[in-house]
């Protein structure tokens, strides 16, 4: 393990880990501190739905980086795969956004060059035929994909101990150590470490550090709750979306039905509230939802931003500190180039796309562009 690494990374979500992979790629020395264990909260969490994008000129700077998130992932998990042996699931299985027609959603798909038909009655019903006969209007978006979230998580922790990433679990971070606008050290459970450089993201756990610091830009928890179901089979083949919720089949007749959004705080707590309205809306759309098996809930928390844009760059007041955090629903679609601009940044390196848009000290911003609901 590398007493003074080039890059202390403060998280070891998807976001941490997919920036320690990329540095590490390039021959920086990492260590990454995680105040639990590897990947085990909002990136675990969640279902795995990687809508499609395609990086065009004029997009806002969300869809911007969700395009070039949506090109890089099956390059990564390509990449992942041939140095790990672990395959993570990714599946371009398309998807079916529920709903009469709405031009806020075509236009900008055809600025993107995203493929969708919209689709009704009899031609919804061949593409998935397990569908409530109540709903007959929905768009088809064959480039939507999934990954396992989990087996994704695993990936990216053996490329990076293969590529030689120092990771250290159970090693909470209470604050940082500063000379003069330099971060020096932070302070940990095990003691004071250091580095050339460091970056936050802790997730829903990083305003409390950046207020020691003087920043508060109201990154807060966001408790997400999900069902998993077993059907034994098969029931459906498409990511199904009915605004910010949805149901996510596996190949192995699993299916996720979520997610609640809660702002309750840091309490993880599944709810019978919470659970039922999910299982209300899995047989609603789906009604041989009703004879699957309840096979298990849990919740997460996503770290929400106030105006749903994730704040990437440098902490204003230090030389060597960065932030990656706030990316509220999208962490695990928005990682891979999350991970690659971090990556350029703390190398000094062209960046892939700009990110004025998402610095920590901006002011109030556009929200994110409709190209998806969730």
């Amino acid at each position: 393990m590398p007493e003074h690494p080039d890059v202390l990374i403060i998280g070891g979500g998807v976001i941490g880990l997919t920036t320690a992979y990329f540095l590490a790629r390039d021959g920086v020395r990492v260590r990454i501190v995680e105040r639990g264990d590897f990947g085990r909260e909002a990136s675990w969490a969640g279902a795995g739905i990687l809508p499609p994008g395609q990086p065009v000129p004029d997009l806002h700077p969300y869809d911007l980086l969700r395009a070039h998130s949506a090109a890089l992932f099956p390059i990564l998990t390509a990449e992942l795969r041939e140095r790990t042996g672990i395959d993570n699931g990714y599946l371009r299985c398309g998807g079916l956004e529920l709903g009469a027609p709405d031009p806020s959603l075509e236009a900008p798909w055809r600025r993107e060059g995203i493929a969708f038909e919209a689709v009704a009655d009899a031609a919804l019903q061949r593409l998935e035929p397990a569908l409530a006969e109540s709903l007959w209007q929905a768009y088809y978006l064959p480039g939507m994909a999934q990954v396992r979230n989990p087996r994704h998580l695993k990936a990216l922790q053996a490329g990076c101990a293969r590529l030689g990433v120092a990771l250290q679990p159970g090693c909470g971070v209470q604050g940082f150590e500063r000379q003069g606008s330099r971060v020096v050290a932070v302070r940990t459970d095990r003691g004071s470490l250091s580095a050339g450089r460091y970056l936050l993201a802790a997730g829903a756990w990083s305003e409390g550090l950046l207020q020691a610091l003087g920043w508060q830009p109201g990154i807060r928890p966001v408790r997400g709750q999900i069902a998993l179901l077993n059907t034994g089979a098969p029931l459906l083949r498409r990511i199904v979306m009915e605004g910010k919720c949805y149901l996510v089949p596996r190949p192995d007749g699993r299916i996720l039905v979520g997610a609640t959004e809660e702002d309750a705080g840091f309490d993880k707590r599944t709810t019978v509230a919470g659970i039922e309205g999910l299982l209300a809306l899995a047989r609603r759309l789906v009604p041989a939802l009703a004879d699957a098996q309840l096979e298990r809930c849990w919740a997460g928390f996503r770290p929400g931003s106030p105006d749903c844009m994730p704040f990437l760059g440098s902490v204003p007041g230090t030389d060597n500190l960065y932030v990656a955090a706030g990316h509220f629903r999208a962490g695990l679609q928005l990682s891979p180039a999350t991970g690659l601009l971090l990556k350029e940044l703390l190398l000094g390196q062209t960046l892939t796309m700009p990110l004025e848009a998402f610095r920590l000290d901006r002011g109030p911003t556009a929200p994110p562009g409709l190209a998806f609901r969730s």
